[in-house]
C-alpha cells in the first residue's frame, strides 16, 4: 500500500521533482515514478533542515550579552547541558566536537518535534532517516579518531593490546563498531515510530484531553531520543580520541 503523500511533500514533488531527479540519477538510483521522487521523510527532512537554519539565523543577530531574550536563554540552557555532558564523556578536549553535538541534537529534536503538528510527520520514525543520522555520526567518530591518533595509531587499536590477539580481535571490533550503527539507527527509529502509532491510535479513538497526555509524552521522548542519540555519540567520540596514558 503506498504511503500518503504529505502536503508538503506534494509541493515538493510538484516545484522540485527536476531537482530531485539530477541528484538520484547522478547517485544511480532508479525512481518508479519521475513525477514523485520526493518520499515523506525526504521532503520532512529538508524542511526539518530548513527550519534548524532559519532559526539560528534569526537568533544568532539577535544574542545580546546584556538583554538575552527568552529564545537565547532557551539555547543557552541546551548548549550549556550539552557542553557539560561533553565535558565530562570525552574530557577537555570536549568543546572540539561540541558544534556536532549540538547539531545532530537539535536535528534528531527538531525532527522527533514536528511530527505533533497537524499535517506533519516525524522523519524519524521512517528507518531511513536515523540510519542516514548513524552513518554520518559513524564516520565523524571514525574521522575524528584518525585526526587526533593518526590513522596508524587508530587502527592499531582494532588489533588490541597483544599482536598475537589480532586475528581475533578485529574481527571483534569490527562487529562491535558496525553494531553501533545498528544501535543508533534502532534505538531512535523504534522509540519515535512506536511513539507516534500510538498517539495517531488514541488520537483516532479518542479526539479530546486523552490523546494530549500521549503528546506530551511524545514531547518529552523527542527530548529524551534527542539527548540518548547525542549522548551516544559523545562516547563514541571520547573511546575514539582518547589517549592511552
Amino acid at each position: 500500500m503506498p504511503e500518503h503523500e504529505l502536503w508538503i511533500t506534494a509541493l515538493f514533488n510538484k516545484y522540485l521533482a527536476g531537482v530531485a531527479n539530477s541528484i538520484l540519477s547522478l547517485a544511480g538510483v532508479h525512481v518508479e515514478d519521475p513525477s514523485k521522487p520526493w518520499a515523506n521523510y525526504i521532503a520532512m527532512q529538508a524542511l526539518v533542515a530548513l527550519i534548524v537554519i532559519v532559526v539560528f539565523a534569526i537568533l544568532r543577530p539577535r544574542m545580546s550579552m546584556d538583554k538575552p531574550g527568552r529564545m537565547q536563554h532557551c539555547f543557552e540552557v541546551v548548549y550549556q547541558f550539552l557542553r557539560g555532558q561533553a565535558d565530562e564523556v570525552v574530557g577537555h578536549d570536549g568543546k572540539k566536537y561540541i558544534h556536532y553535538f549540538s547539531t545532530i541534537f537539535f536535528f534528531i529534536l527538531f525532527c522527533n518535534l514536528i511530527g505533533i503538528i497537524p499535517g506533519f510527520e516525524s522523519p524519524t520514525m521512517f528507518a531511513p532517516v536515523p540510519l542516514g543520522c548513524a552513518l554520518v555520526t559513524f564516520a565523524y567518530y571514525n574521522t575524528m579518531g584518525v585526526r587526533a591518533q593518526g590513522a596508524g595509531k587508530y587502527l592499531a587499536h582494532f588489533a588490541g593490546p597483544m599482536p598475537i590477539m589480532a586475528p581475533l580481535m578485529v574481527p571483534i571490533e569490527i562487529i562491535s563498531h558496525l553494531g553501533r550503527l545498528l544501535s543508533l539507527t534502532v534505538r531512535l527509529y523504534a522509540n519515535m515510530f512506536a511513539g507516534e502509532q500510538v498517539t495517531l491510535v488514541f488520537l483516532s479513538l479518542v479526539p479530546l484531553v486523552v490523546p494530549a497526555v500521549f503528546m506530551g509524552l511524545h514531547v518529552f521522548v523527542s527530548f529524551l531520543q534527542a539527548f540518548v542519540f547525542a549522548l551516544l555519540t559523545m562516547i563514541y567520540v571520547g573511546s575514539a580520541v582518547e589517549q592511552e596514558h
